[in-house]
């Protein structure tokens, strides 16, 4: 069963998903939402990271605080820097920042909150994973903003996934 079905929810997911791209229920239709449901987990299987174990939930709801939190905020600032400053009064650029994570769920966690949060993105993780480069839409002090990642995202991811 594990075979066909590697990932049950994310084949439920597509088929709902097909079924109301399509506004359809019509026989064809639920056919190619079924062989793609079926279909794509089983291709992309190799893709998927292993299951990660959440050792600290308490941490974890903390972190989902402070990320929504810190996503809210963004977002007010990023609004009020776009409505009041001209483009070359904006402090853009990359700030490199040391890492000690390296499990691959938790980079992934910190991925997804750079990737969610309006200012910062994402650029790259060294080949030995011990610098993570990302771009800032606004900032004015590397090291607070490097300490701030240290101390409110990646020590909790560290110890949810690592500990």
């Amino acid at each position: 069963m594990k075979r066909w079905f590697p990932a049950p929810a994310l084949s439920f997911v597509l088929l709902v998903v097909w079924v109301l791209l399509n506004q359809s229920v019509a026989p064809g239709t639920v056919l190619l939402g079924l062989i793609l449901a079926v279909g794509v987990p089983v291709l992309t299987r190799s893709l998927r990271p292993a299951n990660a174990v959440v050792r600290r939930p308490r941490v974890m709801l903390r972190l989902f605080g402070h990320v929504i939190y810190d996503l809210l905020i963004s977002a007010r600032d990023v609004a009020r820097l776009l409505l009041t400053r001209r483009t070359e009064d904006i402090a853009s650029h990359f700030v490199h920042v040391p890492m000690d994570m390296r499990d691959p769920s938790g980079l992934a966690v910190l991925a997804m909150i750079f990737c969610l949060t309006p200012g910062p993105a994402w650029a790259e993780l060294s080949r030995d994973g011990s610098q993570l480069s990302v771009h800032m839409f606004d900032l004015r002090d590397d090291k607070a903003f490097i300490d701030m990642v240290k101390t409110r995202y990646e020590r909790p991811l560290m110890e949810i996934f690592e500990s």
